[in-house]
């Protein structure tokens, strides 16, 4: 269980109407009827980096609605190795395959520092039942949960090394500033893109050396993109 600071966990509802991100996220489309319904206590968590939200095969409790920060998807091959299936940000559900197996189908851990909304399930339920506005909404993220899996494979594991983390790079762009891009440790981008961690580290430098990426913090977590057209070419 994830411990919750007293000072930022709630029950009711205010604070989901007044979120900063509600129109990204699942209580987007509610009226007041709608919050009306929710009686279980819905979670404001702050999480570290490095903290496991669920482990894979458990039964499900609640999903998580990802506020800030990056929180990465794992499975575990039949072979024993890590690979990361997908990475969320800010608006993305996290354990959506929940409400329809009762139990989640992978490790969702945090890549950075997140905030996120834990939601119980019975409130899901509910409200899925009741409000025809929160079911559209839903059948919208799983639709967008679906894609973006299927974009993952398709994008990061086929071609050269080059072209999977030059991908990658694109992937990871803000969606507010198409020119930023926010990485991560090149171990778990090894883990994604099915490269060793030496691997990455050369292909990052190789963009940086030629210009078309520039790094904007001494972590190598957050670059600029300085040549769209050149990275699209790779």
């Amino acid at each position: 269980m994830i411990p919750i600071k007293t000072e930022s966990a709630w029950k009711g509802t205010a604070d989901c109407r007044s979120c900063g991100i509600r129109d990204m996220v699942l209580f987007a489309d509610l009226n007041e009827e709608d919050f009306g319904l929710i009686h279980a206590p819905i979670d404001d968590l702050d999480i570290r980096a490095g903290t496991v939200l669920y482990t894979e095969g458990a039964p499900a409790m609640g999903i998580f609605t990802v506020r800030t920060g990056m929180i990465k998807l794992v499975r575990v091959t039949p072979d024993g190795r890590q690979r990361i299936v997908r990475v969320l940000r800010a608006g993305d559900v996290a354990g959506l395959e929940a409400l329809a197996s009762q139990r989640y189908d992978s490790d969702a851990v945090a890549l950075t520092d997140v905030s996120v909304c834990r939601i119980p399930i019975s409130v899901i339920q509910r409200l899925g039942t009741h409000s025809a506005r929160l079911h559209k909404r839903l059948m919208e993220k799983w639709h967008h949960a679906l894609k973006e899996a299927d974009d993952w494979l398709a994008d990061l594991n086929f071609g050269t090394a080059r072209q999977r983390v030059a991908h990658f790079v694109l992937k990871m762009r803000s969606p507010t500033n198409a020119e930023i891009a926010t990485l991560f440790a090149r171990e778990d981008m090894g883990a994604m893109l099915d490269l060793k961690l030496e691997t990455v580290s050369r292909e990052i430098s190789a963009l940086v050396r030629e210009g078309i990426i520039e790094p904007l913090d001494k972590q190598g977590r957050v670059y600029r993109i300085k040549n769209l057209q050149a990275l699209q070419a790779v």
